[in-house]
């Protein structure tokens, strides 16, 4: 990864912090740039999963509702 890339998810982290509302330290900028690139790498292999109009959607979970 290069220097740019790094820069660019660092400003990635501070910008999404600043959209939520939240202070980022920057003693934790790497950290949070990292997971947010481990997130991305696993929404992309979640996104690669091919749907079809046949699939079923999953049941909507409630928390504390019995199972029938």
């Amino acid at each position: 990864m290069t220097g740019s890339e790094e820069d660019r998810e660092r400003d990635h982290a501070l910008h999404a912090a600043h959209a939520l509302g939240l202070t980022l330290d920057p003693a934790h900028l790497d950290g949070v740039a990292a997971n947010l690139r481990l997130l991305q790498s696993h929404a992309a292999r979640i996104l690669a999963i091919p749907l079809t109009p046949e699939t079923e959607p999953a049941p909507v979970f409630r928390a504390g509702a019995e199972r029938s």
